[in-house]
């Protein structure tokens, strides 16, 4: 036993420590002898690995010279060769020494964080319309990650789909330089939008502005596609409506339902449309 989350199978054992194990959490076998050299490079890192995890899947180690018959059996032809057991079956496998990052990421699909399980969680709540308990699963997750660019931007979105405008203004102020900065940016439109105090009168004598305001109001209270119909109707009229605002806000919008959603390439080419 070289640690609770570390053990050294052969024959007699591996179905139970391995393919009966697995039906509990992921097991990794590693496949490895003492002559060979890069085993002695890959297995310590796996050993880290299954520490840091601390339970999440289970690192089993086997000898393949004394074990010959379940080398043959799993056609392991060249070592080091790593196998991840699920439910008894091999989901996923790799021969020789990954770098540090790719088999971080071979046992980090197999034992997601707890972290990570919110971040998807809030990602599939905002999928199903539950933009407040997306906003508690980002939250959440931004307490130990607090400047992960995805949850940030997912905390706006939430944010966002529930109207609030200055929350989510706050927030795009300080984006951190990530791949999700670009859809951060054409976000902020719809939140300077949402934190006007002005959008909630309904009394207006230009047609345009009234049908303006309406849009914004019908966005804040999570009624997108019906804003999105109102502003493009703005756009027919007049494309460059206080100064092309209507446009990045529409655009805003796009990014917010994001490309996903079944009708946002048909608002795309609507888009496209009316301005060119």
């Amino acid at each position: 036993m070289v640690s609770d989350f570390i053990i050294h199978v052969d024959e007699s054992d591996f179905q139970y420590e391995v393919l009966e194990y697995s039906t509990r959490v992921p097991v990794v076998v590693d496949f490895w002898a003492t002559w060979c050299i890069p085993c002695r490079v890959l297995g310590p890192k796996l050993e880290v690995l299954a520490r840091e995890a601390e339970g999440r899947f289970r690192l089993a180690k086997l000898n393949v010279d004394e074990n010959p018959r379940l080398s043959k059996q799993f056609k392991v032809r060249s070592i080091p060769n790593v196998k991840a057991f699920v439910d008894g079956h091999v989901i996923s496998e790799f021969s020789g020494v990954l770098s540090d990052e790719n088999l971080r990421g071979f046992v980090k699909r197999l034992a997601p964080e707890p972290e990570d399980l919110l971040f998807e969680k809030g990602m599939n709540l905002i999928v199903l319309g539950a933009y407040s308990e997306a906003e508690d699963a980002f939250r959440e997750f931004l307490s130990t990650k607090n400047d992960h660019p995805g949850a940030l931007l997912g905390l706006i979105r939430a944010l966002l789909f529930q109207g609030r405008g200055h929350e989510a203004n706050v927030l795009l102020s300080n984006f951190p330089a990530s791949s999700e900065y670009v859809t951060a940016q054409l976000l902020k439109p719809v939140a300077q939008a949402f934190s006007k105090a002005d959008i909630s009168l309904t009394v207006s004598d230009n047609i345009l502005d009234a049908a303006y305001r309406n849009s914004i109001r019908l966005a804040k209270r999570g009624n997108i596609l019906a804003a999105m119909d109102g502003l493009l109707d703005i756009l027919r009229k007049n494309r460059h409506y206080r100064e092309d605002q209507v446009k990045d806000i529409f655009v805003g919008l796009l990014a917010l339902i994001g490309e996903s959603h079944p009708d946002a390439r048909q608002y795309r080419n609507d888009l496209s449309s009316v301005l060119f």
